[in-house]
């Protein structure tokens, strides 16, 4: 389905995807990073933290996965949050310092990735606590979607408050032949 390489690419675009959210986000003022703007998560900075709280959730649970990837362990000694819009930090430097730091978690977990590990399924508990197994590969790609997704509605968030984070393609990231 996925290879390592799509892995490790896709941790790269995230991380520079999240560079330029957060550059956008701080030249914005505070309050209307905080302002009520009728999205999903209410405002960007709800929607920053959405992100964050589901990559830390699934991340927690890509650390049960059997290969024990020594790279996301730390995480799981770190609670899980408890609600899709919990508030991860105070402010936007402290809410970058935990993306710039879960972000390379995600690098150095895509380094120690192999082909093996990606073909064993995840058992995992959702925030019901409702068991499942899925295929590891399936979930790393919602996994990836999921920030995709999200990003985007971050872009058009900043971008309706004068902040254009500019070109957000993986083209812009793949080398010509």
């Amino acid at each position: 389905m996925i290879s390592v390489d799509y892995v490790r690419q896709m941790a790269a675009y995230n991380q520079w995807m999240n560079d330029k959210l957060y550059a956008a986000a701080a030249s914005l003022p505070p309050a209307l990073l905080d302002a009520a703007d009728g999205s999903f998560f209410g405002s960007i900075s709800g929607t920053l933290h959405h992100l964050l709280v589901g990559d830390t959730i699934w991340l927690q649970r890509f650390a049960t996965h059997p290969a024990a990837f020594a790279a996301l362990q730390p995480l799981l000694a770190e609670p899980a949050p408890p609600r899709l819009d919990s508030r991860l930090a105070d402010d936007l430097p402290a809410l970058q310092a935990r993306r710039q730091q879960l972000d390379a978690i995600i690098t150095q977990w895509s380094a120690a990735l192999t082909p093996a590990a990606l073909n064993l399924p995840l058992t995992y508990r959702n925030m019901r606590g409702e068991t499942h197994c899925k295929p590891f590969a399936s979930l790393i790609v919602h996994f990836f979607n999921h920030q995709s997704h999200h990003r985007g509605q971050a872009s058009t968030q900043l971008y309706r408050q004068g902040a254009d984070i500019g070109v957000t393609d993986l083209l812009a990231l793949l080398p010509d032949c």
